[in-house]
């Protein structure tokens, strides 16, 4: 389904990516799909293959810290623009000059942040529950068990545990769902512990206060990516972290925006419930 890509980033770190082929058809632009702050690329595996069925490849990358890539030795470098500049370099070593991207939470930011760095390499965008701003009841939630390495014995505490800090978002929910997020989540170890895919100090910057709700540079980016090229909101209808007084900002300081809302989810959407795929099957059919 997907050929894993490795690749070394400009200050030596080794980093990972899913290489997801496009169906055949005439050559449109790349994908490149980039999940949570916690996450990793299999976040993407229900609704990268199925944008790969409409002709595109996808990439899905693991940022440094998180699933496959390696950890940083300096988790001060856990940041937008170090992030960013390692998607660049992937680009570059893929000979990928333009693309679209879809970024959820921090993917988001790190695709606003793109438009800055590198503005010729994104075509498109995608933002899935996140803004230049952002609400601070969803951000002290995501402070309080971001980097607590928290370590299970079996798959059903995992999943008991990602229940409990997840389910204000996916009320709907089965268990089902939740043992395959917390199967994405977390690693078997050599002991047989459970432990989650992601560097613990990944939340050393947030410690240090750098997880803000706004800030001029967010401003700045943001508009630099939505005024200038095709660009589309996804927000959950339950979303604590884009709440509506959020998506409307976001909408009048770019009214060419498109905005699509999935109901019954909050932060984030998953991108394969019906809404969101109907809402992204016609922003990329719109997109060369």
């Amino acid at each position: 389904m997907y050929s894993e890509i490795s690749y070394t980033s400009d200050d030596g770190l080794r980093l990972y990516a899913r290489d997801y082929p496009a169906a055949s058809g005439a050559a449109r632009l790349p994908v490149i799909c980039i999940h949570g702050l916690t996450r990793n690329s299999a976040d993407f595996e229900d609704v990268a293959p199925w944008i790969a069925a409409l002709g595109r490849r996808v990439i899905a990358v693991d940022v440094r810290g998180r699933g496959n890539s390696e950890y940083d030795s300096q988790p001060d470098r856990y940041t937008p623009m170090v992030y960013a500049n390692d998607v660049v370099k992937l680009a570059n070593d893929l000979g990928i000059e333009r693309a679209v991207f879809i970024g959820t939470s921090m993917g988001g930011l790190i695709t606003m942040t793109l438009a800055v760095r590198k503005s010729s390499l994104v075509a498109a965008a995608v933002l899935n529950d996140v803004g230049p701003t952002l609400s601070e009841r969803g951000l002290s939630r995501i402070r309080s068990y971001t980097g607590k390495g928290e370590q299970f014995t079996s798959w059903q505490q995992a999943a008991d545990y990602i229940s409990g800090i997840n389910a204000v978002a996916f009320p709907a929910n089965t268990a089902q769902e939740w043992e395959r997020w917390a199967r994405r989540a977390f690693r078997e170890e050599r002991d047989g512990t459970l432990a989650m895919r992601y560097d613990p100090n990944i939340a050393v910057p947030i410690r240090a206060n750098k997880l803000r709700s706004t800030s001029m540079a967010a401003h700045f980016a943001f508009r630099r990516l939505a005024r200038r090229r095709p660009t589309m909101l996804i927000r959950g209808a339950l979303s604590d972290l884009i709440e509506p007084a959020q998506a409307y900002a976001m909408r009048a300081a770019a009214p060419r925006m498109l905005y699509a809302e999935v109901p019954d989810v909050g932060h984030a959407p998953m991108l394969s419930e019906p809404a969101a795929q109907e809402a992204l099957r016609t922003f990329l059919a719109s997109v060369d």
